[in-house]
């Protein structure tokens, strides 16, 4: 990969996503959080949702310095860019979207598509 890529790619995660590192934390800890989301086979049995877990990753990434990313983290930045405007697209529920699954859902990946 090389340094347009990479910079591609961190120029869309922060578009994407607009939570910061301490919002998400703390949003992540509510029940809310984790009563969303797919819990797949983790092999941990640890019943947490894939975006809960990236959520926890995504704050790593937004702590981390740039020259500290590795192809891993990029990988995951992409994969959230993508989570977050296919879910975006949907345009989620017509009447209440603020206390939606479907907004939890896109917090957990590090987006609220309440906030500006």
């Amino acid at each position: 990969m090389d340094a347009d890529e990479r910079k591609k790619i961190r120029d869309d995660f922060h578009d994407a996503v607009n939570m910061t590192p301490a919002e998400l934390e703390k949003f992540l800890d509510t029940d809310d959080s984790k009563r969303v989301g797919w819990k797949g086979e983790d092999g941990q049995g640890s019943g947490e949702s894939v975006g809960h877990k990236s959520g926890k990753r995504i704050v790593e990434i937004k702590r981390a310095h740039q020259a500290d990313l590795s192809d891993d983290d990029y990988a995951h930045m992409k994969k959230v860019v993508g989570y977050v405007h296919r879910h975006m697209a949907q345009g989620g529920p017509a009447e209440d979207k603020e206390h939606s699954d479907w907004r939890y859902s896109l917090m957990n990946w590090g987006h609220d598509p309440l906030k500006n």
